[in-house]
């Protein structure tokens, strides 16, 4: 599995800890996030997630920012994304089964790092369930 994962100054030591941990499992990770702790505009490095995603060269998304809202708020102007804002695995579950969300967006500041990882364990290995869902799911985008 491929995964783009993307963030800010607050998400900086998550993306080490989800990345050494998706890449301890196998999964190719494009690294589109920033490296240090200086102040960063989230959407530099959400686009080029939510572009990864849209293009289909990767499976999934993950982003991270302080409270994870503005990264989600880029990540769904792009018209394929189904980015959800997850504080839970629980969420992050029905993020997958109900929505078939394609990124999942952690606010840093608010979860734990460890719980953060049992969010994207939980998101990249959930399958949507289709059904009712399905006719939701294709009535989120809109043409202009």
């Amino acid at each position: 599995m491929k995964i783009s994962i993307g963030n800010d100054h607050a998400g900086t030591h998550y993306k080490f800890a989800i990345l050494k941990h998706l890449e301890a499992k196998g999964y190719v990770v494009n690294n589109y996030g920033t490296d240090a702790a200086d102040s960063v505009d989230y959407p530099d490095f959400v686009h080029p997630v939510a572009k990864d995603v849209t293009n289909k060269t990767v499976d999934f998304g993950i982003i991270i920012c302080g409270s994870g809202n503005g990264a989600n708020m880029t990540a769904n102007k792009h018209q394929a994304v189904r980015s959800a804002l997850c504080w839970t695995k629980e969420i992050a579950i029905l993020a997958r089964e109900h929505n078939d969300a394609n990124i999942l967006s952690i606010p840093a500041r608010y979860t734990a790092v460890e719980q953060a990882i049992e969010m994207v364990d939980a998101f990249l290995e959930t399958a949507f369930q289709g059904g009712r869902h399905q006719n939701r799911v294709n009535k989120i985008p809109i043409s202009c």
